[in-house]
C-alpha cells in the first residue's frame, strides 16, 4: 500500500500523529528506484507511522501542514536528482519538463529544493522537531563544493539549509539507526553515514578518529586546499578504511562520520521484497501522469554501486565503489510478481542497475580489506584483482525469460565493454544471448569520447576495446539476423576537451562508428566530482597540471554542434 500524503488516509488508518514525515521535491513514485519510497518503506517495515508530502506548494502551509507535525523527525530531500541538475541545462538554461512531475511540466521543484523546504518546514512550524536531508542532493553537497550554477564553493548544505541532520549515502541502515536512537532519547552522533554541526570541537564524538579537512574559508580562497579537500572526502567513502571527516565553517564544524556499512545480500533482498504500488499516489495522479513510471514501473533493480569511477559521475560518492547485489531468487521473485500486475504486457524494460553487467562479481580483496586508494578498478585498464565474471547475469536472465507471462527481457541500463571483454570465460556467451534476447533494437554504451587526452580527464578507456566491442555487436547481430544497433553517449566541453578534440570525435564516429552523433550532451559540472573540481580549478587533480576548460556557454555549443551538425 502507500504511504499516506493526506489527512483523510490518516483518519482512516485512526493515526493522529506521524512518527516521521518525509518531504521530496519528486512526485510521490511508490517504486523501488524512488530513494523517497525505499526510505519510508524501511522505516514503515520497522513499525515507524511514515507519510509523504510531495513538491509541496512553497508559498504557503496547505501542502506542508497537511500532515501535522511528526513525533520524531522531519525527513527531507531534493528528489532523484540534484535539483538544480533537475532544472537546468548544462547552458544554465531553465529546463522545461521534469519526468518526476505530475503533467511532465517543470514548474514544481524549486532550485535548491532541499534549503526551500527545510526553510518552509521552519516557518510553518516553530521550534519544530529535528530536520534530517537525504536524497542525492544533501549526498553530493554534504561539505564544501564547488557549485556550477553560482559559480562558486559552496558550504556543505547543512549549514545553508540550517538543518539537524544529514544522511549521506542509500542510508537504510542510518534512517533506521536515526530514528531508533531518537525515539529512545539516545545521543544520534555516533551514527555512521551522518553528518551533523559542532559547536566547538570538544563537541565532536570520538575527534581522535577524525581526520580534519581545509576549512570552508581556506578552501574559498585557494584551489589547491580545495583540491586537497577533495581528495581526502573521496578517498574517504569506503565503509571499511574511511576515516571520520571535520571541517569548520566559521565558527563551527561540519562532523561528517564515517559511511554505513554496505547492506548484506539478505539486507538488501528484504529492502526489494517490500510492497511497492509500482505506481504514483492517487492524490498526485489527479494532477497529471509522470514519465518516469513510463521506464521504471516494469524494470527490475539488481544492484547498487560501480567501480567504474568516471570522472563526471557522482554514482561512487553517492552509492559507493563497492557493488552490492541482489540474490537471483530475490530478483526471479520480482519478476514474477510483474506478471501478476493488469497493466503488464509481457515485457520487462530494464533488468540492470548503474551498469548492467555489474552484476554478481566484486573484487575479493575490495570486499575484505576496502577500496584500493592508489588505483582503480578498471581504469586505466581492468585490474586482473575485479576477475569479471558474468555467468551469475547469464543465469538471471535465463530464468526471467522462462517465467510464464514474460515475453521479452531486456538490458537497457548499458554495458560496461571494457569489463565484458576482460571476462575470457563468459564475456563472448554473455553478449551473444544480450544480442539475441535483450536488445530493443538499440543497446546503449557510453565511450563518452574518443581522444585518449580527454579520455584520461574522464577516467575512461580507450576506443580498442570499443572498436572490438562494435565489431562483436554488429557481427552477432548481423548473424542472428536482427536489425539492432549501439547508440553512443558521448560528451562536448569536459574539461580539457578542445574544439580539435571534438573535430577528430567527429571523424572518429564517421569513418569508425559510421554514425552521426545525435546523443551528445554538454559536460555539466555536477557537485562532489572529479570533473567539476577540474572544472572549477583548471588544474589536473593528480599532477597539479593546468588543463584547458572551456567556459563559455557559445563555445560550448559549439563543440556539441562540430559533432552534431558539421560535416567530417
Amino acid at each position: 500500500m502507500f504511504l499516506p500524503a493526506t489527512r483523510p488516509e490518516l483518519d482512516n488508518l485512526e493515526w493522529d500523529q506521524l512518527d516521521i514525515i518525509l518531504v521530496t521535491g519528486d512526485s510521490y513514485i511508490d517504486s523501488p528506484f524512488i530513494g523517497i519510497a525505499v526510505i519510508g518503506k524501511v522505516l514503515a517495515h520497522a513499525g515507524y507511522r511514515v507519510g509523504v508530502i510531495a513538491q509541496p506548494d512553497i508559498h504557503s502551509d496547505k501542502d506542508i501542514c497537511r500532515l501535522g507535525e511528526p513525533r520524531l523527525f522531519w525527513g527531507v530531500t531534493g528528489g532523484s536528482i540534484d535539483s538544480m541538475i533537475a532544472n537546468y541545462t548544462a547552458l544554465k538554461k531553465k529546463r522545461r519538463s521534469d519526468d518526476y512531475t505530475p503533467g511532465g511540466i517543470n514548474n514544481r521543484r524549486p532550485d535548491r529544493a532541499t534549503i526551500v523546504y527545510t526553510n518552509l518546514i521552519k516557518r510553518c512550524f516553530k521550534n519544530t522537531k529535528p530536520i534530517v536531508l537525504g536524497g542525492i542532493e544533501a549526498s553530493l553537497r554534504r561539505i564544501a563544493h564547488y557549485d556550477f550554477w553560482s559559480d562558486r564553493i559552496r558550504s556543505s548544505i547543512l549549514f545553508d539549509a540550517k538543518a539537524d541532520y544529514l544522511l549521506y549515502g542509500m542510508a537504510e541502515k542510518a534512517v533506521l539507526q536515526l530514528a531508533d536512537a531518537l525515539k529512545a532519547g539516545r545521543d544520534v552522533r555516533t551514527i555512521r553515514g551522518l553528518c551533523y554541526i559542532a559547536g566547538k570541537l570538544d563537541d565532536i564524538q570520538n575527534k581522535e578518529d577524525y581526520l580534519e579537512l581545509p576549512s570552508y574559508e581556506t578552501v574559498v580562497q585557494d584551489k589547491r586546499s580545495f583540491t586537497d579537500m577533495f581528495h581526502t572526502f573521496y578517498q574517504n567513502n569506503d565503509p571499511i578504511t574511511a576515516k571520520g571527516l571535520y571541517q569548520k565553517h566559521g565558527t563551527r564544524y561540519l562532523v561528517h562520520n564515517p559511511p554505513a556499512a554496505y547492506l548484506t545480500q539478505d539486507e538488501l533482498d528484504a529492502i526489494y521484497a517490500l510492497d511497492f504500488e509500482r505506481a504514483q499516489h492517487p492524490y498526485y495522479e489527479q494532477q497529471g501522469k509522470v514519465r518516469a513510471l513510463e521506464t521504471i514501473k516494469f524494470s527490475i533493480p539488481t544492484h547498487r554501486g560501480c567501480y567504474g569511477e568516471c570522472n563526471f559521475c557522482a554514482i561512487t560518492v553517492h552509492e559507493g565503489r563497492t557493488v552490492q547485489w541482489r540474490s537471483a531468487e530475490s530478483i526471479l521473485a520480482e519478476a514474477r510478481k510483474l506478471t501478476t500486475y493488469p497493466d503488464f504486457k509481457g515485457y520487462i524494460v530494464d533488468v540492470g542497475g548503474p551498469t548492467a553487467n555489474m552484476y554478481g562479481f566484486e573484487c575479493g580483496k575490495k570486499l575484505k580489506q576496502g577500496i584500493c586508494q592508489d588505483k582503480r578498478c578498471l581504469y586505466p585498464e581492468v585490474c586482473p584483482s575485479l576477475k569479471a565474471d558474468h555467468r551469475h547475469q547469464l543465469e538471471v536472465l535465463r530464468k526471467i525469460r522462462g517465467i510464464k507471462g514474460v515475453k521479452r527481457v531486456f538490458v537497457a541500463s548499458g554495458i560496461r565493454y571494457d569489463m565484458l571483454l576482460s571476462d575470457t570465460q563468459y564475456g563472448m556467451q554473455y553478449l551473444q544471448e544480450v544480442v539475441e534476447h535483450h536488445v530493443s533494437g538499440q543497446m546503449k554504451v557510453a565511450p563518452e569520447h574518443t581522444e585518449d587526452s580527454v579520455l584520461k580527464r574522464m577516467g575512461k578507456p580507450g576506443t580498442t576495446s570499443l572498436l572490438k566491442y562494435k565489431e562483436l555487436f554488429d557481427g552477432m547481430t548481423q548473424k542472428a539476423g536482427k536489425e539492432q544497433f549501439l547508440t553512443y553517449y558521448l560528451i562536448a566541453a569536459h574539461p580539457g576537451c578542445s574544439d580539435e578534440d571534438m573535430e577528430k570525435l567527429k571523424q572518429f564516429t564517421s569513418r569508425k562508428l559510421h554514425i552521426n552523433p545525435e546523443q551528445v550532451q554538454i559536460f555539466l559540472p555536477a557537485p562532489s566530482t572529479y570533473s567539476s573540481l577540474m572544472y572549477y580549478t583548471e588544474m589536473d587533480p593528480f599532477t597539479g597540471i593546468p588543463v584547458f576548460v572551456e567556459k563559455d556557454p557559445k563555445r560550448k555549443e559549439l563543440q556539441k554542434d562540430i559533432v552534431t551538425r558539421k560535416k567530417a
